[in-house]
């Protein structure tokens, strides 16, 4: 199992930019997809984006495309959130998540597909 460890959040002007980490542990982090969810107070959790084992896949929820990055390290045992032109409806809590299954070729958007989660790092976006 992949234990997960997200960084990088905090409070940012609307318009700003935030850059999430996650870091792995666990031999197999270079064989799963990795996902991006977020949870806003009083709502559920929703999907962010996804990057396949190899990097070569990427998914985005509509609310982010053209606005967030995802992309992943396998040397480093990383995945990253890049965020730009960030938007109070942005604010939330942020967690990285790894795929159950390894070397698959698709990305998905289901949070149960995902086996390991990390503790969530608080995304704070100000008017």
């Amino acid at each position: 199992q992949v234990q997960l460890v997200e960084s990088g959040g905090g409070l940012v002007q609307a318009g700003g930019s935030l850059r999430l980490s996650c870091a792995a542990s666990g031999r197999t982090f270079s064989r799963n997809g990795m996902g991006w969810f977020r949870q806003a107070p009083g709502k559920e959790r929703e999907f962010v984006a996804a990057i396949s084992w190899s990097g070569g896949i990427t998914d985005y929820a509509d609310s982010v495309k053209g606005r967030f990055t995802i992309s992943r390290d396998n040397g480093k045992n990383t995945v990253y959130l890049q965020m730009n032109s960030l938007k109070p409806e942005d604010t939330a809590v942020y967690y990285c998540a790894a795929d159950r299954s390894e070397f698959v070729s698709v990305v998905a958007r289901r949070g149960a597909v995902y086996g390991s989660w990390g503790q969530g790092t608080q995304v704070t976006v100000s008017s």
